[in-house]
């Protein structure tokens, strides 16, 4: 009899942790954040699930050989039920990206939940394999950014897309084994994802906080306080043409904070999946690479917290990149790849 432990390995249950940082970090770039955005976000792992159970699926022939311990080859989950399941899943998420979103996300959940099927059944095994699951991500990354301005998170998806590619490249040797080359070249690739992560996009909106504008100060004739971190010092009425001095360290160091956060973010994120990119390359057997694996789609949040912060939702992103830790705790019980 399957039970839900079962279903939990056949979806890769804990790696959904990697999956609404793409959501978030496109609706802080787009200026989309909202109370929809949890919701988008779920919609997001259900599809994300409905891959991997389409997945194994469509690998059931050669996991029996491969990975003969997989819920399907091993008759914990029937193939029939394997592809209800994802079939159902795949409904529910696009369903919901629709109720909570409207066309503007449904025009985006369907392409997304047609590259997902496209993938596992068509585009898998051959040369299109890695820029299509790159595309899927991609997506994902714009379906958060659907309410708002969607052209400000493209970014962030062709970022989030690159990553994406190097993992999926990695993955298609998770049996086999590589050579030197293939991590080398994968690990050129996130030293650019990261980099292009900690730099901020010129133009890019600037989370505010609105509750704080516009505050008066006592014996200042009333003049505003543009937010919390400037201040106005009574008294300074020669110190400029309106009797006014602003005193703005509070704001650089800020906005100092702000942009530092990103390139920390980034940089935790490079440190941890270049570091088992780097044992590859020193020892290109088949367990290396499956941990490499690992490592990028667990360390995904952390990239995903640096484009959130970058979008500046700073606090939000500290908390996207969070998932990074516990997504590598579960992964020790139930495995993302």
């Amino acid at each position: 009899m399957t039970t839900l432990a079962d279903v939990a390995e056949l979806v890769r249950a804990p790696a959904a942790l990697s999956v609404p940082g793409d959501v978030v970090a496109g609706a802080a770039a787009a200026g989309a954040l909202s109370p929809r955005t949890p919701a988008l976000a779920g919609a997001s792992v259900l599809l994300y699930w409905a891959g991997m159970a389409a997945n194994d699926w469509a690998d059931r022939e050669l996991d029996a050989v491969e990975r003969p311990e997989r819920p399907i080859p091993s008759g914990r989950v029937t193939p029939t039920a394997a592809l209800g399941l994802a079939a159902g899943l795949t409904a529910a998420g696009v369903g919901l990206a629709a109720a909570v979103g409207g066309r503007r996300a449904a025009a985006l959940a369907v392409p997304l939940a047609a590259s997902i099927w496209g993938y596992d059944l068509l585009a898998k095994n051959t040369a299109a394999g890695p820029a299509v699951m790159a595309a899927c991500r991609g997506l994902d990354v714009l379906l958060g950014a659907s309410g708002g301005h969607l052209w400000r998170a493209l970014p962030s998806a062709a970022t989030v897309a690159a990553h994406t590619w190097t993992v999926t490249t990695l993955s298609r040797r998770e049996v086999t084994g590589t050579d030197a080359a293939l991590p080398m070249r994968t690990l050129a690739g996130t030293a650019l994802v990261a980099a292009s992560a900690a730099i901020a996009v010129p133009g890019a909106r600037r989370a505010v906080v609105p509750a704080a504008r516009g505050a008066a100060v006592p014996g200042t004739r009333g003049a505003a306080v543009p937010g919390t971190r400037t201040a106005v010092v009574p008294g300074a009425e020669a110190a400029g043409a309106d009797g006014r001095a602003v005193v703005g360290g509070g704001r650089a160091r800020s906005a100092g904070f702000a942009v530092a956060l990103p390139a920390l973010l980034a940089g935790w994120y490079a440190a941890r999946y270049g570091a088992a990119q780097a044992q590859v390359v020193r020892d290109p057997s088949a367990g290396k690479v499956r941990a490499a694996v690992g490592a990028g789609i667990t360390g995904l949040p952390a990239l995903q917290g640096a484009l959130t912060a970058r979008g500046g939702a700073g606090l939000l992103g500290l908390a996207v990149a969070a998932a990074a830790p516990l997504g590598r705790r579960l992964a020790r019980k139930v495995s993302p790849t």
